[in-house]
């Protein structure tokens, strides 16, 4: 069977290895380990859990199994030995029924290969003898010492019941009384999964190259949208066609006052001439993603107040980026644009512009950064990895914005108006500094107003 009949199964690319990129991480995984660790894919499809889900809903699997094995697969586990250097992948057993509804699926076949030559892990079990595998390690069934005085799995500490974490609690009653006690392996994994490797950088660039592309038609094609709707669909459009994956999230639209809701979901409101409309989108390339926010006039001309205000937060990009360089983490930087935004509200609008302003927050609205890769917002679910330093080969977001009621006077006339501005590009950490990987999809005034037609 040909791996093409696996398509969003196991997630391959044709511009690399695959299956050498994921072994490559596998044995540097191993190398960290000084005992045997387990790996949890979601342990059944999305939806099944919920009584009135009666519809085929997508898989998404957990992040740190898709980036160890590719397999974007419910019931799937990897077991790895660092003594040993072995690698055992745990499928669920064949079922052609379910195939006849969902499509293909890796399953284990007595004597079969496919698995291993699809994945290109040579050890494939069934998934139902994961737990007497386990208990064989710690010495249950056989009653006999242990093989390990401690097994890792990856689960959050701080972060309960989610499938992880119920996992580790399977885990747990499984080995109850072996003396063998369970350790997270998610810091060992998150030290090596945060730095991308060059595959992952290219298929961070072609998601870049796509959005860009799909952005500009939409500026292209502004007048011809009525409402938050229509955009929304013209630039999924866009982004989908030219992409082997999905969206990265779904895309916010909001129009007016409606983008001073940061993750504004309604997207069925008309686009006014003379109001900003702001756009939050991304896509998926390979298992990598792009993330960007434009904010961009309707009729594509920035009034005074509006084109102040977005050279404010345009400006604490720049200021931010200052700060971008190998050896801080982002928690250390992560207040320099909002400081900078409330510095230049004073200067340029209050005694500028003798105006005035209202927020809807407190200084800062939100992070500034997050870091990109498996996952559009990577890192430990419980602390966002902000204490983390950034190295070479790290890609993050950089994502100010300003939210509020604004009044000023400029050129003799009164402006007032409730806005929401949040410009966002990636950049990728450099031993020099930083590469913006979003600099050719546009964000500055003049090519806002040049290409919006």
């Amino acid at each position: 069977m040909a791996a093409s009949a696996y398509s969003q199964v196991f997630i391959s690319s044709k511009e690399y290895n695959s299956k050498s990129l994921y072994s490559a991480r596998r044995k540097a995984m191993m190398k960290e380990l000084d005992s045997i660790c387990v790996f949890a894919g979601m342990q059944i499809d999305p939806g099944t859990e919920e009584a009135f889900v009666q519809t085929w809903n997508k898989m998404v699997q957990e992040p740190a199994f898709q980036y160890l094995t590719g397999i974007n697969q419910a019931g799937c586990y990897l077991l790895l030995n660092p003594d040993s250097g072995e690698e055992v992948l745990f499928v669920p057993r064949k079922n052609p029924f379910k195939e006849f509804w969902n499509g293909k699926r890796l399953g284990y076949v007595d004597g079969d290969k496919e698995v291993t030559q699809i994945t290109g892990i040579k050890d494939v079990r069934p998934a139902d003898e994961l737990w007497e595998t386990l208990q064989d390690i710690a010495g249950i069934r056989s009653k006999r010492p242990a093989d390990q005085r401690f097994i890792y799995a990856y689960y959050f500490e701080k972060f309960k019941e989610d499938h992880n974490d119920l996992f580790k609690n399977q885990l747990q009653r499984a080995i109850k009384g072996s003396g063998v006690k369970i350790r997270s392996a998610a810091d060992i994994h998150w030290r090596l999964r945060l730095p991308l490797e060059k595959q992952r950088i290219q298929d961070a660039e072609k998601a870049q190259d796509i959005t860009n592309k799909a952005f500009r038609t939409v500026l292209a094609n502004m007048s011809k949208l009525k409402n938050e709707r229509q955009l929304g669909l013209m630039l999924d459009y866009e982004m989908q066609k030219n992409s082997d994956g999905d969206l990265a999230f779904p895309t916010i639209v909001a129009g007016g006052a409606n983008a001073c809701c940061l993750h504004y979901v309604k997207k069925d409101e008309p686009l006014k001439a003379g109001e900003l409309v702001l756009l939050d989108f991304g896509i998926r390339w390979n298992s990598l993603h792009s993330d960007l926010s434009r904010t961009i006039p309707v009729n594509g001309k920035f009034n005074p107040l509006q084109k102040m205000l977005y050279e404010i937060v345009l400006d604490s990009q720049t200021e931010y980026q200052k700060y971008v360089k190998p050896g801080v983490s982002l928690r250390e930087i992560g207040m320099v644009p909002w400081e900078f935004i409330m510095k230049a509200l004073d200067e340029r609008l209050v005694k500028g512009a003798k105006g005035k302003f209202k927020l809807l927050y407190d200084v800062r609205p939100h992070g500034v950064s997050h870091f990109i890769g498996e996952q559009i917002h990577e890192g430990d679910p419980g602390s966002r990895s902000l204490d983390v330093v950034l190295e070479p080969g790290m890609l993050i977001s950089c994502e100010p914005g300003l939210y509020g009621e604004f009044e000023a006077t400029i050129a003799g006339k009164r402006y007032k108006e409730k806005i929401g501005i949040r410009i966002e590009d990636d950049l990728l950490i450099t031993k020099e500094g930083f590469r913006n990987l979003s600099i050719d999809i546009p964000k500055s005034i003049k090519d806002l107003e040049s290409l919006t037609r």
